[in-house]
């Protein structure tokens, strides 16, 4: 094969995407094999049980439950643990994966792997996305920062219901781009599809209906009003309605949500700035380095300016509203990663575009890479943690559990409210305890504990001690 040949193999635009998709995925299967009790573990083991109980149960895509029992989340008791949060579309797919393949051994990593699953369909549907706003340059470098960046990939494998949305609102973007171009009626049914089930796992998505909005009024201006898609799209609204509608039966399984938008007043407060764009965004997110590109990018020039304009602001009234849920956890900017990416991209470009008329382009390079690299070393620094398990007792406790209990036991595993070491033990019940003699009274049989505290002790006095050991003991409550 000539040099030439080899040359233009080597940078062809979809041979140079096809190693992208396979560099970022291998990114994301690091350490895949951790057990639910990383960062975020409460979130992501709530979740995690209701595909658990889909496969021990069977799927009931209306009646969602999980492990826990207790009235922490809700304010109610919830006997039946009842899960009304999101549409539980992505656990009824990962319990059939589990169910079909036997993969119940292997029930986190499969819940992981789907996860990244989305976030390759995200990373696919983004550089659609800005290749048709902006060209493949720049498609190529939002994808790369998507590819790379530790915020981005920690995420990506988490069992939370944000990579499944995220995927679907970028390929319903997408897909109206290029509807726009072609008003094919099959993109319109992915464009108005993928929207529906955004919403449906996470409602987030409303903050871009004006993004929807401006991509076919930049196009047809009042003349879109006489399109029949503008007068059908709005059904796509119609699920989650039902689905909001339907879960208000099951009050005992919503949890509290107020707090999520201005817990303490924290909206537009000193706090809120230094947490959302210093830490986050700035630190966390884009490794300060990064900064550079993204300011460049929301300021460039060009006809799809005005686009990215309409984007960054929609993200900048949905951390405004979500001032509080923004505040206290830091997944809660997922949701702004397609954007984020898409500036860096067109801020690269920029000094591209610019290297030859300022400095040179060697230097210019060189400069990049540096900056790169730094903001890939500070993120890093802050993400690797994530990854830790710092509390292998309530694994190998919940292993123990798992070992001798029945299998439809309802157990007590006291972690302050924190479910991750209930979900360890594969069982149903309450995450805190106090109030033992009540909880028996609702059903429990099992205490199982990590700590020998007060409470611990007095159990082991008045209760059957099933096993113990210095760092775990499993109580039967019967006398």
């Amino acid at each position: 094969m000539k040099r030439a040949h080899i040359v233009r193999w080597i940078t062809h635009e979809w041979t140079l995407f096809i190693l992208l998709v396979i560099g970022a995925l291998t990114l994301r299967l690091y350490k895949l094999n951790n057990p639910i009790a990383d960062w975020h573990s409460f979130r992501q083991a709530d979740t995690a049980s209701v595909t658990r109980e889909f496969v021990k149960h069977g799927i009931d895509l209306l009646h969602p439950t999980y492990h826990d029992l207790s009235n922490i989340q809700s304010g109610k008791d919830n006997p039946r643990g009842y899960r009304m949060v999101e549409f539980p579309l992505v656990n009824a797919v990962t319990a059939q994966l589990i169910t079909t393949f036997g993969l119940q051994k292997e029930e986190d990593i499969t819940g992981r792997l789907v996860s990244v699953a989305y976030s390759m369909v995200t990373l696919i549907a983004l550089y659609l996305l800005v290749r048709e706003l902006s060209g493949r340059w720049t498609a190529f470098v939002t994808v790369v920062t998507f590819g790379i960046l530790p915020y981005a990939v920690y995420y990506s494998r988490v069992i939370l219901p944000e990579p499944a949305a995220l995927a679907s609102i970028t390929t319903a973007l997408a897909a109206t781009v290029y509807w726009r171009k072609q008003r094919h009626p099959l993109l319109f049914g992915v464009a108005m599809a993928s929207y529906a089930e955004s919403l449906l796992v996470k409602p987030y998505g409303l903050f871009l209906l004006p993004l929807f909005a401006y991509i076919v009024w930049e196009k047809w201006r009042f003349s879109a009003l006489k399109l029949w898609e503008m007068y059908v799209f709005p059904f796509s609204l119609v699920p989650l309605a039902l689905w909001r509608w339907w879960i208000l039966k099951f009050p005992e399984g919503i949890p509290a949500s107020d707090w999520l938008l201005n817990k303490e007043n924290i909206r537009f407060s000193g706090a809120f700035f230094h947490w959302i764009f210093e830490v986050r965004i700035a630190t966390l997110i884009l490794g300060i380095g990064l900064l550079i590109p993204f300011v460049l990018g929301l300021v460039k020039k060009g006809k799809d300016h005005m686009t990215y304009g309409v984007w960054a602001l929609c993200m900048l009234v949905y951390v405004s509203v979500f001032a509080g849920g923004n505040v206290q956890h830091d997944y809660y900017q997922v949701f702004l990663l397609p954007m984020l990416c898409a500036m860096v991209g067109r801020g690269v470009v920029m000094l591209w575009e610019l290297t030859p008329k300022v400095v040179s382009r060697f230097g210019m390079i060189m400069t990049f890479v540096g900056i790169t690299g730094f903001s890939l070393f500070v993120s890093w620094y802050i993400v690797r943690g994530y990854y830790n398990v710092n509390h292998w007792e309530i694994v190998e406790a919940g292993s123990a559990a798992n070992r001798i209990l029945p299998k439809n036991a309802k157990v007590i595993a006291p972690y302050m409210g924190d479910t991750a070491f209930l979900y360890q033990t594969k069982r149903t019940g309450w995450p805190i305890g106090f109030e033992i003699e009540d909880k028996i009274t609702k059903g429990a049989q099992y205490y199982v504990s990590v700590n020998y505290d007060d409470e611990t002790n007095t159990l082991m006095k008045k209760y059957k001690i099933l096993e113990k050991t210095p760092r775990y003991v499993i109580i039967e409550l019967k006398k």
